[in-house]
C-alpha cells in the first residue's frame, strides 16, 4: 500500500501547489523530497532491471546472429563481424556500462534477486577483463566447434524463411557467411604467427568439413546434375516452400534461387577454397603428436584462466585433477556392485569387453537401425515426461524434438549434444545425435545421455531459463558451462529418483556416463598441465571406462581443442548435490524437492557461487514459513 499512498499524496500536492502559503510551499517540496527518496529506496530493483533491459537490447543489436537464435527477424541479412576490432568494441562497450553500473546503483538497496542480477552482470564483465590476456590464445577453427561447419548449420536450422524477405536475407547472409570466414581465418593466421595451432587433427577435420560443404552441386564444373551441397540443397528447399505456400510466384522463386546459386558460387566457395588452401599449406607448422595448451606462449595461465572460466570456482588443476580420480574411484566400486548383480563371472574390464562388443548391446548400423535409436529415445524421454509435475513446480512449455546430427558435420562417435528452441516456442529445442556409426551408440547409455541432452535435463533447464519474466531478460540467455552442465549431469541421476533406468544395464550405462565425466576432470587437466599425450589420456580412458575407441578418441580430441571446458559437468553437479544435501539436512521436514528444483532453475544460468547464494535464500525464506 505504501507506493500507491505515495503516489496519490505526490498527485495531490502538485495538484493543489499553486495556491498554497509559501509556508506551505516549502512543507510541500521538503515532503516531495521525502517521498522521492523512499520511492527511490523501494524502486531500486526495478531501476536495475530496467537499465540491465536497456543495456541487453544494445547487446543484442551487436549480434544479428544472436537476434536469430531468438526468433527475431532484425538485422536478419546480416551476419556478427567476427574481426578482433569488433570484439575490442563489445569489451569497450561493456567496459564502460559497468562503471555506469557502479555509479548509479546502490547495491545495498537491491532485493536479493537483483543482487543476484547484479553480482552476474559484474561477474561476466570480470571474466572479459581477464580473458583479455589471452585473446591470440583461443582456437579459432577446429574440429569441434569451428564457423566452417556452424555457418551452414545457422543458416539451414536457425534462419527461418517465412517471406520473400527472408529469403532475400538469406541470400545476403550466404555471403556474409563467407565475409566471417574470411575474418576469422586472418584470425588464425595472426594466432599461428604467435606460435598458436590447435593440433593437426583439427587442421584434418577442418579440411573434411569445410571440403564437404562444396563438394557437389552447385560447384561442379561443367555438370547439370549431382549431389546438392548442404546450403544449396536448402536454398532450394526454402524456395519451394514459399511457392507450395503461394508466397510467391514461380518466376520469383527461379529468380531467388539464382541469387542464392551467385552467392554460393562467388562469395561462399571462394572463401572456403581459401580456408582449406591455408589449412592444407600450415598442416605441416602443427605438431604430429598433440599437445595441451600449456605448451602455447602464455599457456599454463590460459589454462588457468580456462578452468576458473568453465567452473566458475577457484579450483587449481591439482585440485580438479584429485577430485576426478576420488570420483573414478567411488563409481567403480557402483560398477562392480552392478557387475555382480547382474550374474558376470569375470572382472570389471571383462565385464567392458562384454558390454561394448555383445550385439545385445546395438542397434544394427543401418538406417533401421538409426531410427530405433531416435524411437527408443523418444520413449525414455515420453515415460519421464510423465513425472516432471512430481519433482517441478515449473514446467517448461517449449517441446523437444530428437534429430540425427546433419550429414555434413556428424562425426563418429561424437557426443550428443543439445540446441534451444526460441524463447516463444515457436522453434522446439532439438536433441541431436551422431548415428553415422552405430557400434559407438550403445544401447545401455542412450537412456541416460537423453535425460542429460532432454528432459530433466538441457531442454528443461534452458527452456525455462528462456522463459522466465522474474528476471532480467540477459538471465534468460546467460550461459555458465558448470551450471548447465553440472545440471544436466545432476539430471542424470535425478531420472533414476523419477522411475528410470529400470533395467541394471541402463544402470550400468547411468554409471558409465558418469565416469565418463570424473575421466573428464582427469584427462583434461592430465593433457593441459601434467603434460600427458593424446595417447596417454586414451589409454586412461580405456582402462576406466567401457566406452568404445571411437567415441574416446573424439572425447580427447575435444578436450584438446577446448581446454577447461569438460571440467566443469561433474565440478557443477557435485555442487549442485551439495546445495540439496544442505538443503535437506537444514530444512528436515520442512525440505520440498520441487521447491529445490525450481530454485536451482527459476533464476537461469549463473556462477556455481551465486547459485549457492539462491538456494541459501531460499532455505531461508522456508525456514520462516
Amino acid at each position: 500500500m505504501k507506493p500507491m499512498l505515495t503516489v496519490l499524496a505526490l498527485g495531490m500536492l502538485t495538484a493543489c501547489q499553486p495556491n498554497t502559503s509559501t509556508a506551505e510551499k516549502e512543507t510541500s517540496s521538503e515532503l516531495k523530497q521525502a517521498s522521492s527518496v523512499v520511492a527511490k529506496a523501494q524502486t531500486e530493483s526495478e531501476r536495475l532491471n530496467q537499465w540491465f533491459a536497456v543495456k541487453y537490447e544494445e547487446e543484442l543489436q551487436m549480434s544479428p546472429m544472436m537476434l536469430t537464435f531468438l526468433g527475431r527477424k532484425e538485422k536478419y541479412d546480416q551476419v556478427d563481424d567476427m574481426t578482433l576490432a569488433a570484439e575490442k568494441k563489445i569489451f569497450a562497450w561493456k567496459k564502460k556500462n559497468i562503471a555506469e553500473l557502479n555509479r548509479q546503483f546502490d547495491y545495498k538497496k537491491l532485493d536479493n534477486e537483483a543482487k543476484i542480477s547484479y553480482d552476474i552482470w559484474q561477474h561476466q564483465y570480470q571474466e572479459a577483463v581477464a580473458g583479455q590476456a589471452f585473446v591470440h590464445n583461443n582456437y579459432i577453427f577446429t574440429q569441434f566447434n569451428g564457423i566452417q561447419a556452424f555457418a551452414a548449420q545457422f543458416l539451414i536450422n536457425f534462419h527461418k524463411v517465412d517471406t520473400e524477405s527472408d529469403m532475400l536475407a538469406y541470400n545476403t547472409r550466404i555471403s556474409g557467411t563467407a565475409t566471417a570466414i574470411d575474418q576469422l581465418l586472418e584470425r588464425a593466421k595472426e594466432n599461428a604467427s604467435k606460435g598458436v595451432r590447435p593440433p593437426r587433427f583439427a587442421y584434418q577435420g577442418v579440411i573434411e568439413q569445410a571440403t564437404n560443404l562444396i563438394t557437389g552441386a552447385p560447384f561442379l564444373e561443367g555438370e547439370t546434375t549431382g549431389p546438392d551441397v548442404a546450403l544449396w540443397a536448402d536454398a532450394k528447399r526454402k524456395v519451394a516452400a514459399l511457392v507450395k505456400n503461394k508466397v510467391i510466384n514461380q518466376a520469383k522463386a527461379d529468380e531467388l534461387q539464382a541469387q542464392a546459386k551467385e552467392a554460393l558460387i562467388n562469395r561462399f566457395l571462394p572463401s572456403y577454397q581459401a580456408l582449406i588452401t591455408w589449412f592444407e599449406t600450415d598442416i605441416v607448422n602443427t605438431d604430429a603428436v598433440a599437445k595441451g595448451v600449456s605448451s602455447q606462449p602464455n599457456g599454463k595461465d590460459f589454462y588457468n584462466f580456462k578452468l576458473k572460466s568453465s567452473t566458475t570456482t577457484d579450483l587449481t588443476a591439482d585440485e580438479i585433477y584429485n577430485t576426478g580420480v576420488i570420483e573414478v574411484a567411488r563409481i567403480t566400486e557402483e560398477m562392480v556392485k552392478i557387475k555382480n548383480r547382474v550374474g558376470f563371472e569375470g572382472d570389471l574390464q571383462e565385464f567392458f569387453t562384454f558390454i561394448k562388443t555383445d550385439p545385445q548391446f546395438f542397434f544394427n548400423n543401418n538406417d533401421e537401425g538409426r531410427q530405433g535409436y531416435i524411437d527408443q529415445t523418444e520413449q525414455y524421454l515420453s515415460v519421464i515426461e510423465k513425472e516432471l509435475p512430481n519433482f517441478f513446480g515449473v514446467l517448461p512449455k517449449a517441446k523437444l524434438v530428437v534429430k540425427r546430427v546433419e550429414a555434413f558435420r556428424e562425426q563418429d562417435g561424437a557426443a550428443q549434444h543439445y540446441f534451444p528452441g526460441t524463447p516463444d516456442g515457436a522453434r522446439p529445442g532439438v536433441y541431436y545425435v551422431h548415428l553415422s556409426d552405430m557400434n559407438s551408440m550403445p544401447k545401455n547409455e542412450m537412456e541416460g545421455v537423453a535425460y542429460h541432452e532432454g528432459n530433466p535435463g538441457h531442454h528443461m533447464q534452458i527452456s525455462i531459463a528462456q522463459e522466465l519474466t522474474s528476471v532480467p531478460t540477459f538471465r534468460t540467455q546467460a550461459h555458465f558451462t558448470a551450471y548447465s552442465e553440472g545440471w544436466g549431469l545432476y539430471a542424470e541421476l535425478l531420472a533414476k529418483e523419477m522411475g528410470g533406468y529400470q533395467d541394471d544395464y541402463s544402470d550400468f550405462g547411468r554409471l558409465v556416463n558418469e565416469i565418463w565425466r570424473a575421466i573428464r576432470l582427469v584427462v583434461d587437466t592430465g593433457l593441459h598441465n601434467k603434460g600427458w599425450t593424446e595417447a596417454q589420456a586414451i589409454a586412461y580412458f580405456k582402462e576406466k571406462s567401457p566406452i568404445s575407441e571411437e567415441a574416446i578418441i573424439s572425447e580427447v580430441r575435444r578436450y584438446l581443442v577446448l581446454p577447461g571446458q569438460a571440467t566443469s559437468y561433474k565440478i557443477g553437479m557435485l555442487k549442485i548435490m551439495a546445495l540439496r544435501a544442505e538443503a535437506e539436512k537444514t530444512l528436515a521436514d520442512k525440505f520440498d524437492i520441487k521447491g529445490f528444483h525450481d530454485t536451482i532453475l527459476g533464476g537461469g544460468a549463473m556462477p556455481l557461487s551465486l547459485l549457492e547464494v539462491r538456494v541459501k535464500n531460499w532455505i531461508k525464506k522456508v525456514q520462516v514459513q
